[in-house]
């Protein structure tokens, strides 16, 4: 039996939300803790609530539903060392597994594996942009993404700024903070920008419904 542990805040099954797999259903394993503080964080409720659990016990919980797509996001997946066990069982079960990470912690040894990387890039707004490890941009592979939260015009300029720097080959996703009210859409197609303008679907089916 594997007996490493991790700490979960909730394991639920919802439709994705956001970015290239919107709408699919999928089963979510949050884990408890993140680095950052973003000024627009809507799953506070994860820097700290949670209880420890064993890998074995995870997989065994996830059971219950029919769906072969795992999303493991937080707070910040990638500060429990333990992650990468979790990912490679998944593995071993068949499982399509995706990690969304905030992009201040290495993407090395994920980007080594066959998962699909869902990675932020803070911007100004969020008040956590100089946390950034650019290099990780690099290591981002075709079928990964690369997604900017914008709250404002100067966040889409910021954005714009990276992606002309570094030519990430991932897929682009361009996020409105949830509630503002830019004119995010019009700004994609004046600049011919070629990414992908995501909502937050959970948000408009359920609002903050937690495990949804």
């Amino acid at each position: 039996m594997n007996t490493k542990k991790i700490k979960i805040n909730e394991i639920f099954y919802s439709l994705q939300g956001e970015g290239i797999d919107a709408g699919l259903p999928t089963i979510f394993i949050r884990l408890t803790g993140c680095n950052l503080r973003c000024n627009y964080c809507d799953t506070r409720y994860a820097f700290y609530e949670g209880k420890y659990m064993a890998i074995d016990e995870i997989l065994e919980s996830i059971k219950k539903w029919n769906s072969r797509r795992v999303c493991i996001t937080g707070g910040e997946p990638l500060l429990q060392k333990n992650v990468y066990g979790l990912i490679e069982k998944l593995l071993e079960k068949g499982y399509e597994i995706s990690v969304e990470t905030n992009g201040s912690i290495s993407i090395m040894k994920l980007s080594k594996m066959d998962v699909k990387i869902k990675m932020d890039i803070k911007l100004p707004s969020s008040g956590m942009h100089d946390k950034m490890l650019f290099g990780n941009i690099s290591l981002l592979r075709g079928d990964d993404e690369l997604k900017f939260i914008i709250w404002n015009r100067d966040d889409y300029k910021y954005a714009k700024d990276i992606i002309a720097r570094y030519k990430p080959r991932c897929q682009i996703i361009m996020q409105p903070v949830w509630g503002s009210k830019i004119k995010l859409a019009e700004w994609i197609l004046k600049d011919e920008l070629d990414a992908r303008y995501s909502i937050q679907l959970h948000k408009i089916l359920w609002g903050n419904e937690r495990g949804r």
